[in-house]
Protein backbone atom coordinates (compact mmCIF):
# COMPACT_ATOMS: atom_id res chain seq x y z
CA UNK A 1 0.00 0.00 0.00
CA UNK A 2 1.26 3.79 -0.77
CA UNK A 3 1.48 6.01 1.66
CA UNK A 4 2.27 9.42 1.81
CA UNK A 5 5.45 10.43 3.67
CA UNK A 6 6.27 13.51 5.94
CA UNK A 7 9.38 15.88 5.59
CA UNK A 8 11.57 13.27 7.93
CA UNK A 9 10.53 10.30 5.40
CA UNK A 10 7.62 9.00 8.11
CA UNK A 11 4.42 7.78 7.16
CA UNK A 12 1.28 9.90 8.56
CA UNK A 13 0.36 6.60 10.26
CA UNK A 14 3.14 5.85 12.13
CA UNK A 15 1.68 7.62 15.33
CA UNK A 16 -1.26 5.41 15.42
CA UNK A 17 0.23 2.49 14.91
CA UNK A 18 1.47 -0.24 17.66
CA UNK A 19 3.25 -3.24 17.11
CA UNK A 20 0.95 -6.23 17.83
CA UNK A 21 1.27 -8.34 20.82
CA UNK A 22 3.21 -11.81 20.40
CA UNK A 23 -0.40 -13.44 21.44
CA UNK A 24 -2.73 -15.89 21.07
CA UNK A 25 -5.31 -14.64 23.05
CA UNK A 26 -8.62 -13.60 21.91
CA UNK A 27 -11.68 -12.00 23.31
CA UNK A 28 -13.90 -13.78 25.63
CA UNK A 29 -17.37 -12.36 24.88
CA UNK A 30 -18.92 -15.49 25.46
CA UNK A 31 -17.55 -15.32 29.13
CA UNK A 32 -18.79 -11.54 29.20
CA UNK A 33 -21.97 -12.23 28.62
CA UNK A 34 -22.00 -15.23 31.18
CA UNK A 35 -20.70 -13.20 33.95
CA UNK A 36 -23.02 -11.76 36.67
CA UNK A 37 -22.79 -8.21 36.49
CA UNK A 38 -25.62 -7.36 38.62
CA UNK A 39 -27.37 -8.76 41.57
CA UNK A 40 -31.23 -10.13 41.81
CA UNK A 41 -32.25 -6.58 43.37
CA UNK A 42 -30.90 -4.66 41.04
CA UNK A 43 -31.99 -6.58 38.30
CA UNK A 44 -35.30 -6.06 39.69
CA UNK A 45 -35.02 -2.37 39.70
CA UNK A 46 -33.78 -2.14 36.37
CA UNK A 47 -37.58 -3.93 35.44
CA UNK A 48 -39.39 -1.48 37.38
CA UNK A 49 -37.37 1.18 36.28
CA UNK A 50 -37.99 0.67 32.57
CA UNK A 51 -41.62 1.46 33.33
CA UNK A 52 -40.94 3.95 35.75
CA UNK A 53 -38.62 6.51 33.78
CA UNK A 54 -41.43 7.00 31.27
CA UNK A 55 -43.18 8.87 34.32
CA UNK A 56 -40.03 11.79 34.00
CA UNK A 57 -39.73 11.17 30.18
CA UNK A 58 -43.66 12.21 29.61
CA UNK A 59 -44.37 14.52 31.97
CA UNK A 60 -44.44 18.58 31.27
CA UNK A 61 -41.25 20.31 31.21
CA UNK A 62 -42.32 22.73 34.26
CA UNK A 63 -42.82 19.30 36.40
CA UNK A 64 -39.32 19.58 37.99
CA UNK A 65 -40.71 18.56 41.24
CA UNK A 66 -42.68 15.80 40.16
CA UNK A 67 -39.02 14.46 38.01
CA UNK A 68 -37.59 14.85 41.52
CA UNK A 69 -40.08 12.56 43.54
CA UNK A 70 -39.72 10.00 40.92
CA UNK A 71 -36.58 9.74 41.05
CA UNK A 72 -36.73 9.51 44.59
CA UNK A 73 -39.13 7.00 44.74
CA UNK A 74 -36.78 4.60 42.42
CA UNK A 75 -33.63 5.44 45.60
CA UNK A 76 -32.02 8.29 44.63
CA UNK A 77 -30.74 11.27 47.09
CA UNK A 78 -32.22 14.54 45.77
CA UNK A 79 -32.06 17.57 46.73
CA UNK A 80 -34.32 20.75 47.18
CA UNK A 81 -35.06 23.27 44.20
CA UNK A 82 -33.19 20.43 41.57
CA UNK A 83 -34.35 20.65 37.73
CA UNK A 84 -34.31 17.32 35.87
CA UNK A 85 -35.39 17.76 32.68
CA UNK A 86 -38.20 15.25 30.56
CA UNK A 87 -35.56 13.94 28.47
CA UNK A 88 -32.63 13.68 31.06
CA UNK A 89 -31.79 10.19 31.31
CA UNK A 90 -30.58 8.78 34.29
CA UNK A 91 -29.84 4.99 33.73
CA UNK A 92 -29.82 3.74 37.57
CA UNK A 93 -31.42 6.44 39.88
CA UNK A 94 -30.24 4.23 42.89
CA UNK A 95 -27.15 5.02 42.28
CA UNK A 96 -27.67 9.40 42.07
CA UNK A 97 -26.93 12.09 44.69
CA UNK A 98 -27.66 15.53 43.40
CA UNK A 99 -27.26 18.46 45.93
CA UNK A 100 -29.67 21.41 46.11
CA UNK A 101 -29.79 24.13 43.60
CA UNK A 102 -28.50 21.67 41.04
CA UNK A 103 -29.25 20.96 37.39
CA UNK A 104 -29.56 18.45 34.66
CA UNK A 105 -30.03 19.80 31.66
CA UNK A 106 -32.46 18.54 28.67
CA UNK A 107 -30.31 15.12 26.81
CA UNK A 108 -27.75 14.78 29.30
CA UNK A 109 -27.10 11.27 29.89
CA UNK A 110 -26.05 10.06 33.92
CA UNK A 111 -24.86 6.86 32.50
CA UNK A 112 -24.02 5.93 36.17
CA UNK A 113 -23.44 1.53 36.59
CA UNK A 114 -21.45 3.17 39.47
CA UNK A 115 -22.35 6.12 42.01
CA UNK A 116 -22.78 9.50 40.53
CA UNK A 117 -22.55 11.83 43.54
CA UNK A 118 -23.15 16.05 41.98
CA UNK A 119 -22.73 18.47 44.47
CA UNK A 120 -24.95 21.48 45.50
CA UNK A 121 -25.48 24.36 42.80
CA UNK A 122 -23.58 21.99 39.90
CA UNK A 123 -24.84 22.17 36.03
CA UNK A 124 -24.74 19.07 33.81
CA UNK A 125 -25.55 21.06 30.64
CA UNK A 126 -27.75 19.22 27.51
CA UNK A 127 -26.08 16.53 26.23
CA UNK A 128 -23.16 16.36 28.61
CA UNK A 129 -22.48 12.59 29.43
CA UNK A 130 -21.04 10.87 32.73
CA UNK A 131 -19.83 7.30 32.38
CA UNK A 132 -19.62 5.94 35.73
CA UNK A 133 -19.08 2.26 33.79
CA UNK A 134 -16.06 0.57 31.64
CA UNK A 135 -14.26 -2.99 31.07
CA UNK A 136 -10.79 -4.05 32.02
CA UNK A 137 -9.56 -4.10 28.16
CA UNK A 138 -6.43 -6.20 29.76
CA UNK A 139 -8.64 -8.66 30.07
CA UNK A 140 -10.17 -11.97 28.18
CA UNK A 141 -13.67 -11.50 29.27
CA UNK A 142 -14.01 -7.55 29.79
CA UNK A 143 -15.38 -7.63 33.07
CA UNK A 144 -17.57 -4.64 33.65
CA UNK A 145 -16.05 -1.93 36.35
CA UNK A 146 -18.36 0.58 37.86
CA UNK A 147 -15.75 3.21 38.86
CA UNK A 148 -17.75 6.43 40.53
CA UNK A 149 -17.87 10.16 39.72
CA UNK A 150 -17.67 13.03 41.91
CA UNK A 151 -19.14 16.36 40.84
CA UNK A 152 -18.24 19.29 43.62
CA UNK A 153 -20.44 21.82 44.34
CA UNK A 154 -20.67 25.23 42.06
CA UNK A 155 -19.21 23.23 39.05
CA UNK A 156 -20.52 23.12 35.49
CA UNK A 157 -19.82 20.34 32.95
CA UNK A 158 -20.96 22.28 29.79
CA UNK A 159 -22.65 20.87 27.08
CA UNK A 160 -21.90 17.88 24.82
CA UNK A 161 -19.00 17.18 27.25
CA UNK A 162 -17.98 13.69 28.63
CA UNK A 163 -16.47 12.41 32.11
CA UNK A 164 -15.03 9.09 32.15
CA UNK A 165 -15.28 6.60 35.10
CA UNK A 166 -13.31 7.34 38.10
CA UNK A 167 -13.01 11.27 37.44
CA UNK A 168 -12.99 13.55 40.07
CA UNK A 169 -14.54 17.24 39.19
CA UNK A 170 -13.18 19.96 41.98
CA UNK A 171 -15.41 22.82 43.56
CA UNK A 172 -16.00 25.70 40.87
CA UNK A 173 -14.56 24.03 38.49
CA UNK A 174 -15.57 24.31 34.19
CA UNK A 175 -15.35 21.46 31.98
CA UNK A 176 -15.86 22.89 28.50
CA UNK A 177 -18.24 22.18 26.05
CA UNK A 178 -17.85 18.97 24.15
CA UNK A 179 -14.54 18.35 26.24
CA UNK A 180 -13.45 14.91 27.37
CA UNK A 181 -11.91 14.46 30.84
CA UNK A 182 -9.83 10.83 31.68
CA UNK A 183 -8.39 12.92 34.81
CA UNK A 184 -9.30 14.56 37.91
CA UNK A 185 -9.99 18.37 37.31
CA UNK A 186 -8.66 20.39 40.28
CA UNK A 187 -11.11 22.86 42.15
CA UNK A 188 -11.86 26.55 40.63
CA UNK A 189 -9.93 25.76 36.88
CA UNK A 190 -11.50 25.76 33.41
CA UNK A 191 -10.37 23.07 31.29
CA UNK A 192 -11.16 22.32 27.77
CA UNK A 193 -10.51 20.07 24.61
CA UNK A 194 -9.83 16.19 23.96
CA UNK A 195 -8.39 15.44 26.30
CA UNK A 196 -9.30 17.96 28.75
CA UNK A 197 -6.37 20.17 29.76
CA UNK A 198 -6.38 23.48 31.97
CA UNK A 199 -6.83 26.68 29.98
CA UNK A 200 -7.38 29.46 32.57
CA UNK A 201 -8.70 29.35 36.25
CA UNK A 202 -12.23 30.57 37.12
CA UNK A 203 -12.93 33.50 38.93
CA UNK A 204 -16.51 34.79 40.65
CA UNK A 205 -17.01 38.31 40.97
CA UNK A 206 -19.41 39.32 43.51
CA UNK A 207 -21.99 41.97 44.16
CA UNK A 208 -19.64 45.20 43.99
CA UNK A 209 -17.58 43.34 40.93
CA UNK A 210 -15.17 42.49 43.07
CA UNK A 211 -13.20 39.15 42.78
CA UNK A 212 -14.40 36.84 45.60
CA UNK A 213 -12.73 33.62 44.57
CA UNK A 214 -9.96 32.41 42.32
CA UNK A 215 -7.59 29.91 41.63
CA UNK A 216 -4.41 29.96 40.01
CA UNK A 217 -4.06 27.06 36.81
Amino acid sequence: MNRSLDKAGRSPLNDFEIAKPMTSSTLDIAANRKARKYSNVELLRRVLWSVGQHAISLSPRPFFGWRCFVLRCFGAKIGSNVNVYPTTRVYFPWNLIVGDWSAIGEDAFIYNLGPVTIGKKVTISHRAHLCAGTHDYTLADLPLLKPPIVVHDQAWICADAFVGPGVTIGEGAIVGARSVVVKNVGPWVIVAGNPARPVKSRMLKNTSNQPSASVQV
